[in-house]
């Protein structure tokens, strides 16, 4: 008889600092946190940086919005913890104990060249999800008291942003996580469709103009000429060649 498979949790790690084209590594394992129980919702929210100019709109009267920088990508989610669960370590009586580890990465622990402090970067993993960026919030809530006044649940809810809009990174399934201080193995880069884009265009970005037909193919695209905004796209992928 098979032995049944273990259930895939959601992790959060730490991960270095380092610029938008970088995947960052992974550090400190110690910090790491296995959730409880697996988010229901995962909340991805995208959002460029636009203003209004001064002066006159058009000839309606409505100014057009001016695209004035990157933009910024935010990941919503709540985790449950409860100390009543039988896989609890025995001697975890408050539910604080486990949500405190959490907090751990909404807390300013790097100082930057300006003498501000900042939280460490963390990764959301679960499963082919993989979100990196920075805590933005972090929202507790205490469910059940004990008779003797003691939280035994909680739920968290977290915001991570990054501070521009970076394209989706998707794990393969054949591919392992490789370990602490090295680089991700086996991870797609899917980037969002501007307004207007074509198949072509985003081709001819990635240096790949002739094989834009491939790269739609391999993609599901049903118009190369019209692909909606937002749309992700990997672009390194390869569909049969004509």
């Amino acid at each position: 008889m098979p032995l049944p498979t273990a259930l895939a949790k959601a992790q959060l790690r730490q991960i270095v600092h380092l610029g938008p084209k970088q995947i960052p590594p992974e550090v400190n394992p110690d910090n790491w946190v296995t959730v409880q129980f697996n988010p229901e919702t995962l909340k991805v929210s995208l959002a460029n940086q636009l203003k209004t100019p001064e002066g006159k709109g058009d000839q309606n009267g409505t100014a057009a919005l001016q695209y004035v920088g990157e933009g910024t990508t935010k990941l919503s989610l709540q985790l449950w913890f409860d100390v009543t669960d039988p896989d609890t370590p025995p001697d975890v009586e408050d539910v604080r104990r486990l949500t405190r580890k959490v907090a751990f990465f909404i807390t300013p622990t790097e100082i930057t060249k300006e003498g501000q402090g900042i939280p460490p970067g963390v990764r959301f993993i679960w499963g082919s999800f993989l979100f990196d960026g920075i805590m933005e919030s972090m929202e507790e809530s205490l469910e059940l008291f004990s008779a003797d006044g003691r939280p035994l649940r909680a739920s968290v809810t977290l915001g991570i942003s990054q501070q521009r809009i970076d394209p989706y990174l998707i794990i393969k399934s054949d591919s392992p996580i490789v370990g602490p201080g090295n680089r991700l193995a086996g991870i797609e880069r899917l980037t969002p469709a501007r307004e207007g884009s074509s198949m072509q265009s985003m081709a001819a970005g990635v240096g790949r103009h002739a094989e834009w037909w491939e790269i739609a193919e391999a993609n599901r695209i049903e118009d190369p000429l019209r692909i909606p905004t937002g749309q992700l796209i990997n672009l390194k992928a390869s569909g049969p060649k004509r």
